[in-house]
């Protein structure tokens, strides 16, 4: 199972009217400690940044699985897995976390549920928000 970290790193960003504004940016990164989701957002963000800039915060995430990476944006689904205990007979509701990519809110509905079509398993769909994540690292193999 994936453990996910969500870091975030502080720059300063060159805006459109040429001023330098501090920013910061979160990413989720596919580590195994918090040492290796800080060293492997230094790697991936280098190239792209020009000055100094710090990872200023690292830390677990509940997300159980990432659908479609590489998008423009990212939906936080909180989902509901309804089980029937068999000695009770009582509905049990066990929440997971997905990570869903898409450019707009519609497109990470329709995202999520065509990724579930093909789960076996009852579920709801308990919220679907937008995060701050800009960029996903998976685990490097």
């Amino acid at each position: 199972m994936a453990l996910y970290f969500e870091t975030a790193v502080r720059y300063d960003k060159m805006l459109e009217n040429g001023k330098v504004k501090k920013t910061t940016e979160k990413f989720l990164v596919d580590a195994l400690s918090f040492a290796e989701a800080e060293a492997r957002t230094t790697q991936e963000r280098t190239p792209y940044m020009s000055g100094d800039f710090d990872v200023k915060a690292a830390k677990k995430t509940k997300i159980a699985e990432i659908f479609n990476l590489g998008a423009e944006r990212y939906y936080l689904a909180k989902v509901a897995f309804i089980t029937i205990d068999e000695e009770t007979a009582q509905e049990k509701r066990s929440i997971s976390h997905i990570l869903v990519g898409a450019s707009d809110f519609k497109e990470a509905y329709d995202n999520f549920l065509d990724k579930m079509g093909d789960t076996l398993a009852d579920f709801e769909l308990v919220s679907l928000s937008e995060t701050q994540i800009i960029e996903v690292y998976p685990a490097i193999i």
